[in-house]
């Protein structure tokens, strides 16, 4: 899968840009629905990536790209419910995520991915 990171606000995956956060599922792309997370934004003062949202869990790994600046937080809850089914999570910021994500085997990784911060 070809994903770039050409800056803050903008992803692009296989030839199409997205300007939100995205997910990507078994090579299919989706938006981000980071709504159930907002109950958690005071806590974290950024709505992080928790487990109360749709998490691409059907793959062995798990690339989340946390911004620009690599702010994005990820509940304990999150990482909890990725240990509990086995799942390794792997956060860089988002740059590096999409290089990683680039060398990988795209049936062991899936991935959310924050365009911004």
């Amino acid at each position: 899968m070809d994903v770039v990171y050409p800056g803050f606000g903008t992803i692009v995956v296989d030839g199409e840009e997205y300007e939100s956060d995205v997910v990507i599922e078994e090579g299919r792309v989706r938006r981000r629905r980071k709504g159930p997370s907002k109950r958690h934004r005071g806590e974290f003062g950024h709505t992080p990536l928790s487990a109360d949202e749709e998490i691409p869990w059907s793959a062995p790994r798990l690339v989340v790209g946390t911004g620009a600046q690599g702010r994005l937080p990820l509940t304990p809850e999150l990482l909890e419910e990725a240990h509990a089914r086995g799942v390794a999570v792997i956060a860089l910021p988002t740059s590096e995520a999409c290089e990683l994500l680039r060398s990988t085997d795209d049936a062991n990784t899936n991935a959310v991915l924050h365009v911004t911060c």
